[in-house]
């Protein structure tokens, strides 16, 4: 059975770290593999701990009166050079509840006051986001939003425009530009269903 025989740091960051580990393969040969964490020590690592708290949180939420409209942003990023459309999201800050983040981390990226929705523990649970070359999992948080979006409370490291889509628009995104993955199969939900959230049971 493969294993991990050590860890040793390659960064000490706050927000992100490279670990090489000392792997051995199924065969017993022992490989270097390298994993993107934002755990800031060794001994907070997944593979360490064997827990999943989730490092982020990200928000499907629909906007307006009818609920015909979903909250997106599209917002550069450094690794691809270009701007992609993702949902709301953020770090979950130690201690905190992921539900709480997802309504601080709403209003500071969108200015939007973000109601959550009660669902089955099941849906919301972190889930790893790619696990072949990181441990990051995110929690998803679902509800609705009211307010009038600003961009007042963004970081000056975030670039990002705040997008209330209708389905006409998710359709030409989904078509034209370049989307998150986990965005996008929640976004073909809400393209094709007549109540996006009833995958949610509620």
């Amino acid at each position: 059975m493969a294993s991990v025989e050590s860890i040793r740091p390659q960064t000490r960051n706050r927000f992100l770290n490279l670990y090489e580990l000392d792997a051995v393969t199924r065969k017993g040969e022992h490989i270097p593999y390298y994993v993107a964490s934002r755990a800031e020590r060794e001994e907070d690592l997944k593979l360490v701990t064997g827990e999943n708290h989730p490092d982020g949180v990200l928000i499907y939420a629909l906007y307006g009166p009818a609920r015909d409209r979903v909250v997106l942003v599209r917002q550069y990023r450094y690794p691809i050079g270009g701007y992609i459309y993702e949902f709301p999201a953020g770090l979950v800050e130690h201690g905190e509840d992921f539900r709480t983040a997802a309504v601080r981390e709403m209003h500071e990226e969108t200015g939007l006051t973000l109601t959550p929705v009660d669902v089955d523990p099941m849906f919301e649970a972190p889930r790893f986001t790619t696990v072949g070359m990181t441990d990051e999992s995110c929690a998803a948080v679902y509800g609705y939003a009211d307010g009038t979006v600003s961009d007042r409370y963004l970081e000056d490291t975030e670039e990002m425009q705040i997008v209330l889509a209708d389905r006409a628009e998710v359709r030409r995104i989904l078509r034209e530009e370049r989307v998150a993955v986990m965005c996008a199969y929640q976004l073909m939900h809400f393209l094709t269903d007549p109540e996006p959230f009833a995958f949610l049971g509620i």
